[in-house]
């Protein structure tokens, strides 16, 4: 091999090696802010209230139910008229929950989507934006 052959590859080499290294930092900020991310996300709970205020219902991010709160007035109700208003409360919340966990993911996966690919610098390696659409539950886990 003749030096121009041999000194081009290394410059091509260090030049993959620098946009490999580029992209695993950039990857392991991203971590770390979706990490806290999701930290925050376990610690939200959201509440809301019926329009008479004789239930309150609290949920986590996810929309699961973690406290429910009635009033004596609520007691007061009928036993159909309780349970409407318990599945309204609690559905009114989860979905507070669901808007409000897109509004905080949302400049997250944002910046995860700027983030380029290994898959982009060498073909053969598993695809993170695979990776990423599963967690987002928009496909089957990728091969």
């Amino acid at each position: 091999m003749d030096r121009w052959k041999r000194e081009g590859l290394l410059n091509a080499n260090n030049g993959l090696r620098n946009q490999i290294e580029d992209l695993l930092d950039t990857f392991q900020q991203q971590q770390t802010r979706l990490a806290e991310t999701y930290r925050q996300l376990e610690e939200t709970r959201i509440r809301a209230e019926s329009v008479d205020r004789s239930v309150a219902a609290t949920v986590d991010a996810g929309g699961v139910l973690t406290e429910l709160s009635l009033t004596p007035s609520a007691l007061r109700k009928s036993p159909d008229e309780l349970a409407r208003v318990i599945v309204e409360t609690v559905a009114q919340a989860a979905e507070h929950a669901r808007e409000h966990q897109q509004a905080f993911i949302s400049p997250a996966t944002e910046e995860l989507e700027k983030i380029g690919d290994l898959s982009d610098l060498v073909p053969e390696v598993p695809d993170l934006r695979d990776i990423r659409t599963f967690l987002r539950g928009e496909r089957n886990p990728p091969q």
